[in-house]
């Protein structure tokens, strides 16, 4: 669940307003987000004037934007739609881990940046963490921007103790997947997410799922209000 209600509250579904320009790609972030619960797609844009037009009319919670298409960018669009409507949530989606991007996105009001590659889950850890108020950046550039921005400082990066797909498996198991259900999600095998997970406990030294989820929140993989 994305909103999280106190006990007899009426919970609205959070409204989003998809923006790509390729017809295939918001539909399969529209069946990602078809499987959420109180979750509801409120219109689909292809260029940024038509998603300003949309934003306008629907004020959507949390607006979906793709960071290239014609025309008129993401970033410009995004920059306008918060201008058009302080209060929506812009989420870019990118297949650029380039700091550059990421950066120019938080200075335009983004609260978030996805990989267009990123594991499915990641999408609604974002959407959980705008609704919180918090930031989100995909756990492939996240480490990125932190490390770019600590050597710039001056300061000692300390090294990452997972791989990419540790990380990965580390957010599955930090939402409460099963093994099996983490390899169908990744499409390796069941000893490959036993091996993964083996390792990260070892790694990390906790041997408990608790202490997993804990350490993702610690380090920014999911919004402490998980």
């Amino acid at each position: 669940m994305v909103r999280a209600g106190t006990a007899g509250e009426v919970i609205t579904p959070l409204r989003i307003l998809l923006a790509d320009d390729h017809a295939l790609v918001r539909a399969g972030i529209r069946a990602l987000l078809a499987q959420m619960p109180d979750v509801e797609v409120v219109g689909e844009a292809g260029d940024g004037p038509e998603a300003l037009a949309l934003v306008k009319a629907h004020r959507p919670d949390v607006l979906l934007m793709d960071i290239a298409m014609a025309g008129m960018s993401g970033l410009e669009a995004a920059a306008q739609a918060k201008k058009d409507c302080p209060g929506v949530k812009v989420i870019i989606l990118s297949m650029h881990a380039n700091e550059e991007y990421v950066v120019k996105a938080l200075l335009v009001g983004a609260v978030g940046y996805l990989l267009k590659d990123a594991a499915s889950v990641e999408l609604e850890l974002a959407l959980k963490a705008a609704v919180a108020g918090q930031t989100y950046l995909s756990s492939a550039i996240s480490r990125q921007v932190v490390v770019n921005y600590v050597t710039r400082a001056g300061g000692i990066v300390p090294p990452d103790p997972l791989t990419a797909r540790q990380r990965e498996i580390l957010l599955l198991v930090a939402e409460g997947k099963s093994t099996k259900a983490i390899a169908f999600a990744l499409g390796i095998s069941v000893k490959t997410v036993e091996t993964h997970r083996a390792q990260i406990m070892e790694r990390l030294d906790i041997h408990d799922v608790p202490g997993l989820v804990k350490y993702a929140m610690r380090t920014g993989l999911i919004p402490p209000e998980w």
